[in-house]
């Protein structure tokens, strides 16, 4: 098909924002990943409401000068088994990611010149950018997406890209083994032989098992980013890449140098050189370095330290929404939490605007139980969340446990507000005859232990459409499926939303995953969180990201 072809759902998708059938947010993304220009998009939008669209100055950026960046320094040399929005802070800067994904939740071709969805949504047809380079010269080709997309999709490389992407690329095979719990071990292939396939060098195209909305933003999930081949698949200081910078030095917990490179195909790059700080991990340690300008911006600050630095004279604030949150979640492989009952008693327990309030104050808002967030363009509006401690201990006392329940809730030691969260919720749960234990460990222990932990809280990054997360987290037998919920009919409305391009009618799949979730699902969850940081006055170009991303090509250092 064409790539000029415009996907004939784009008109519907107009004449709905016209009427206000959905909102400015639903049309902008939706449109884009049809393969409408993000240009075009909000310029179609503005016609409509009035509105203006993002430009961004990309000219008149002083050059010259280092940048540096309070974050936590992790080991980078595997990006496809990444785990964290810290990880690609470092090295998304010397090896890039198909698409883009903005701080405006708006997905753009990056690596590729355009994306083009046939109109059942089952075959995608991706264009390489004329002009991108690795640093080694050679030309960046289609054999270098379709190695990359190939290995991201192994069982081998052990990347939740293959959650992302089982629904519609991939088919199980029973392997006839059980695993220690006496679940079915399961391994992946390639639907089709040619489901990735190579067109010629600058096109490559995905034909799907079933249709698939959100490909473009899948291609932006942070372990996605594309490798050189000939490294085979390890990434260090040195590594080959198509980024406006390189990796030089890396001390894993202390910090990490980038220098700029030359020819950099895109924009950019202004700085001569990053330095990622590692302070510690300890909060008051990030603000101290940053009122002491030994750091020009910071990862994250949290509500706590946001009096100190408000009035600062060198700063500047920068805030977004999101859909970030942490999640209760119970392994459903352990009991108590086998039975649905359980599960539905300890969300009942819970008075999730008590606990948002307790946890994030005002920097938060209550959430309902299903990882759908307000601001996700498919949430479906369901009647709201009551605490209900009678019918708790019914519950409980149904399922074989009149006297109540003992569990140990194992949280990572910072940011502090994790404990604040899970005591708000040990002392809700008590009431209904839940006596929760909680166990702090060390960060870096919490990721030892997250996928086998009877009952944990983990941090879950925004995504901008809420079937990623679901996708990655709830989907049965993908790798970050750390509750083991495995129910077939959530993986049948799960696939079905996937597939409908239209938010109106997505929101009715949407209706019925949330509903299940509240009723069936493995979560507690409380708060959705804003996410804030200060920089240095002197930083230009910079705009706080829903994913903690931060383009240090377009990045820029005043005099001062």
């Amino acid at each position: 098909m064409s790539r000029l072809r415009q996907h004939p759902y784009i008109a519907t998708l107009v004449q709905q924002y016209s009427t206000r059938a959905v909102n400015r947010r639903e049309f902008l993304r939706t449109a884009t990943l049809l393969g409408l220009s993000a240009t075009t998009a909000y310029a179609i939008a503005g016609k409509i409401d009035g509105r203006s669209g993002t430009a961004r100055a990309q000219s008149n950026k002083p050059k010259g000068g280092t940048l540096r960046l309070s974050t936590t320094v992790y080991d980078v040399k595997s990006p496809a088994t990444a785990s964290t929005t810290a990880h690609p802070l470092i090295y998304a800067q010397v090896v890039e990611h198909l698409t883009k994904t903005g701080a405006d939740n708006v997905t753009r071709p990056h690596l590729l010149e355009s994306w083009s969805p046939s109109e059942d949504l089952r075959t995608w047809e991706l264009k390489i950018r004329p002009g991108v380079t690795w640093h080694s010269g050679r030309a960046f080709t289609a054999d270098d997406i379709v190695w990359n997309l190939t290995r991201l999709l192994s069982d081998e490389a052990g990347s939740s890209v293959l959650g992302l992407m089982k629904g519609y690329m991939l088919n199980a095979i029973d392997t006839g083994e059980v695993n220690e719990r006496g679940r079915k071990i399961l391994r992946h292939e390639l639907w089709d032989a040619n489901a990735i396939e190579k067109v010629d060098d600058r096109t490559v195209r995905l034909n799907l098992k079933a249709p698939q909305l959100a490909v473009p933003e899948h291609l932006f999930h942070y372990p996605a980013v594309m490798l050189d081949p000939e490294e085979g698949g390890v990434f260090g200081p040195g590594a080959n890449g198509t980024g406006a910078f390189t990796l030089t030095e890396l001390e894993v917990s202390r910090r990490a140098v980038l220098e700029a490179v030359e020819d950099y195909w895109g924009e950019g790059p202004y700085l001569d050189r990053i330095e990622f700080i590692d302070v510690g991990g300890n909060e008051q340690a990030i603000v101290n370095a940053l009122l002491s300008k030994q750091v020009d911006g910071a990862f994250q600050i949290l509500p706590d330290f946001f009096p100190v630095l408000e009035n600062q004279d060198h700063l500047a604030y920068y805030e977004v929404t999101t859909a970030d949150t942490s999640v209760t979640r119970m392994n459903v492989t352990h009991k108590p939490f086998d039975d649905p009952r359980v599960r539905l008693a300890f969300r009942l327990a819970i008075d999730p605007a008590k606990a948002s309030a307790v946890t994030y104050g005002p920097f938060s808002t209550p959430a309902e139980h299903h990882h759908v967030s307000p601001i996700h363009p498919e949430y479906a509006r369901l009647d709201p969340w009551t605490r209900d401690v009678a019918r708790a201990k019914a519950l409980l006392a149904e399922a074989g446990y009149g006297d109540g329940v003992d569990v140990e809730l194992t949280i990572q030691q910072n940011p502090p507000h994790h404990l604040r969260n899970a005591t708000a919720l040990a002392e809700m749960w008590e009431e209904a005859g839940i006596r929760a234990k909680i166990k702090v460990v060390p960060n870096a222990q919490y990721w030892d232990v997250w996928l086998t932990a009877p009952l944990g809280a983990t941090v879950w990054a925004h995504r901008p459409l809420a079937v990623i997360n679901l996708a990655l987290a709830y989907r049965s037998g993908v790798p970050w499926n750390e509750s083991g919920y495995a129910n077939p009919t959530f993986d049948r409305l799960l696939d079905a939303a996937e597939a409908v391009p239209d938010p109106v009618a997505r929101r009715e799949n949407m209706a019925e995953i949330q509903s299940l979730l509240q009723d069936d699902g493995p979560i507690v969850q409380t708060y959705w969180r804003k996410l804030f940081t200060f920089y240095d006055k002197r930083v230009v170009g910079f705009a706080m990201h829903p994913t903690y991303q931060v383009f240090c090509n377009e990045l820029a250092l005043r005099d001062g």
